[in-house]
């Protein structure tokens, strides 16, 4: 794969993270985690969950007057379940903390780490090569730091791709909202034409009547 390709795809996937949220991320790759690992602390918390819900149904069924021994049972476990309930979810949400200090160490490697590691690597080549006189005197920067005269470095067409994916994102949003509106207007105004049903037997239509009589 070409340094050219290489960099835009770098630079698009951690634009693509940012479009669809770190935590979106985070939470759907837990998810799956927790499925493949299966892990012991969230099946405890599952099968928990669900007895305490069918042990409050139960009791919500009883009489505390009537049936008082079995209420006051029924109340002890749903207490003694709630309480290990909150256990669980602490060493749970303990769990999930440091998954989530691991995935987004590794999601900042793979993304912006990526970049940098690359701009040094390539930091004296050339991505591509401009025709000669195109920018004029005003050429030499492009080839910022360390890149020969003439071409374009990894750190602009870095900067390069970036601002052209914001365009990109820009002009799609706008699109979008224009057709939402344009949608939404056509909408309004075929719910705002009148009715034009025939009437039975010919009979005018109501505003056709007081027109008629006005006459």
């Amino acid at each position: 794969m070409s340094l050219l390709l290489t960099i835009f795809l770098l630079v698009f996937v951690t634009q693509l993270i940012t479009w669809i949220g770190k935590s979106v991320l985070l939470d759907v790759t837990y998810d799956m985690y927790l499925r493949i690992a299966r892990s012991p602390a969230a099946a405890r918390q599952r099968a928990l969950k669900s007895e305490i819900l069918s042990t409050k149904s139960e009791l919500l069924k009883t009489s505390a007057q009537d049936q008082f021994a079995k209420w006051a049972k029924l109340r002890r476990s749903v207490d003694k379940g709630l309480a290990d309930l909150e256990k669980l979810n602490a060493e749970v949400a303990s769990t999930k903390s440091a998954f989530a200090m691991k995935f987004n160490t590794l999601l900042w490697f793979l993304t912006t780490g990526l970049q940098f590691v690359v701009g040094w690597w390539y930091r004296k080549q050339a991505v591509f090569y401009l025709p000669h006189g195109w920018f004029g005197p005003l050429g030499w920067w492009l080839a910022l730091p360390f890149a020969p005269a003439g071409s374009v470095s990894v750190g602009v067409w870095q900067m390069a791709c970036r601002r052209v994916i914001l365009v990109g994102e820009r002009l799609v949003k706008d699109l979008a909202a224009s057709y939402a509106s344009s949608h939404l207007d056509a909408k309004n105004e075929k719910s705002a034409l009148p009715s034009l049903a025939p009437t039975p037997n010919n009979t005018p239509r109501k505003g056709e009547k007081n027109a008629s009589e006005t006459e």
